[in-house]
């Protein structure tokens, strides 16, 4: 039987990383809802004094981005990674965004590559939710290994 660092089967592990990868699919979309909000509030609200459609509609995604992120930043790290909470006491708040925001950004380049190489043999929403499917599975683990990941050294599930 394969044992991990902690000495634990790895197939042991396997519920745990299950549960999480769920959670990151709850807090992104609850991410969604955040961004349409957003958007939404911010269009018609918000910049609804900015005279150009093209400028109120590309101010309220901005906000509508950020407000995603952050919201996701916030649910991810206080549950979907609660258990690593303690392994981060060093580091800055600000500075484990950062990564987050580089994960995120990351998946969105993913996405759209893909999208666009699937696209020539599937139809473009096949392709995109496919590309949706592999950009999110990247995003998660790079987050799982480098945002939320333990420090060097410790075990991790």
């Amino acid at each position: 039987m394969t044992t991990g660092r902690n000495g634990k089967p790895l197939s042991s592990r396997r519920p745990l990383r299950m549960r999480r990868f769920l959670k990151f699919g709850a807090v992104g979309a609850f991410g969604v809802l955040v961004n349409l909000t957003v958007l939404a509030l911010g269009r018609e609200f918000l910049f609804a004094a900015v005279p150009s459609p093209g400028f109120r509609l590309n101010f309220s995604l901005g906000l509508a981005i950020l407000a995603a992120t952050v919201s996701n930043f916030a649910g991810n790290r206080s549950w979907t990674w609660l258990d690593r909470q303690h392994h981060h006491r060093g580091k800055p708040l600000l500075l484990q965004f950062g990564q987050y925001a580089l994960a995120c950004w990351l998946g969105i380049a993913l996405q759209f590559v893909f999208t666009n190489v699937l696209g020539v043999y599937l139809h473009y929403l096949a392709a995109n939710l496919l590309a949706i499917a592999l950009a999110s599975t990247v995003n998660y683990l790079v987050n799982d290994i480098w945002t939320f990941g333990r420090n060097a050294g410790a075990n991790s599930p």
